[in-house]
């Protein structure tokens, strides 16, 4: 019971933390302009992974879209793609999650098939996790460094030249999504144990004798008709079976015996 409820939870957390990747990979909120020293304005900017808004005090908003791919800086690059890979294999692990979950039952599934499939979704949603968790902070880690440099220049008396940015909603979204597939996928992987039937838990163990100098021989088997009679095994068993006097010596037993 504690197995199927782990799994449930494990599949109901990633399926939370990858609907937040695709939320906060589609949010154009990543990075907002920084209104401390100016408050009051006409215009806010803020920009997303896949096109830059401009938002007017009048309450008309305009985004425009990135055209250019090459032109991007390689860091920008590389979070879309990390926000895609996760995306992915978030999507993947769900789907082989669905059907790894022990309360439904495909055919003749065997629970070891499960155990694989639940094992291979939590290593998915863990890839997918810190795919996220990479993309969002090395974003931030971007944001951070433009942050301090605009902050350089506005003391030489350049502020004119560009805005400052700061964190947006959307890198707060994808860190909570990315831990929540992390967590998930961890539940699934420790739901994976409780999946593996006992019988392959523990396997053959071969014993050997002791002793290096003892040798089994075996004999030649023979198989009996059945039709034999047994008249001449008990005799013979009559004969063989000896009795020991209480003197210790070995006494035979007489011709009356068999009468």
């Amino acid at each position: 019971m504690s197995t199927t409820i782990c799994q449930v939870m494990g599949f109901i957390v990633s399926s939370l933390g990858v609907a937040g990747c695709i939320a906060s990979t589609a949010m154009d909120m990543w990075s907002t302009q920084d209104l401390y020293d100016n408050p009051v304005t006409a215009v806010f900017q803020y920009q997303g992974l896949w096109r830059s808004c401009v938002q007017q005090s009048s309450g008309f908003t305009e985004c425009r879209p990135y055209f250019t791919i090459l032109g991007l800086p390689a860091m920008f690059q590389a979070v879309r793609a990390l926000m895609i890979v996760g995306i992915v294999l978030g999507i993947l692990g769900l789907l082989v999650c669905i059907f790894a979950l022990k309360c439904i039952r495909i055919g003749n599934m065997e629970d070891s098939a499960k155990a694989n499939m639940t094992l291979t979704s939590g290593i998915m949603f863990i890839v997918a996790g810190l795919c996220a968790i990479t993309g969002v902070s090395v974003f931030a880690n971007m944001l951070v460094t433009n942050f301090w440099m605009s902050t350089a220049n506005m003391y030489q008396g350049m502020q004119n030249i560009q805005n400052r940015y700061t964190f947006g909603s959307a890198l707060f979204v994808g860190w909570v999504a990315g831990g929540l597939a992390l967590v998930g996928g961890i539940m699934m992987c420790l739901a994976c144990r409780g999946l593996i039937p006992e019988e392959s838990r523990y396997k053959a163990v071969s014993y050997n004798a002791s002793g290096r100098n003892i040798s089994y021989r075996t004999g030649p088997y023979k198989v009996g008709s059945g039709y034999e009679p047994e008249t001449k095994t008990r005799k013979a068993a009559g004969y063989e079976e000896a009795a020991r006097s209480e003197d210790g010596r070995r006494s035979y037993p007489s011709k009356y015996d068999y009468v």
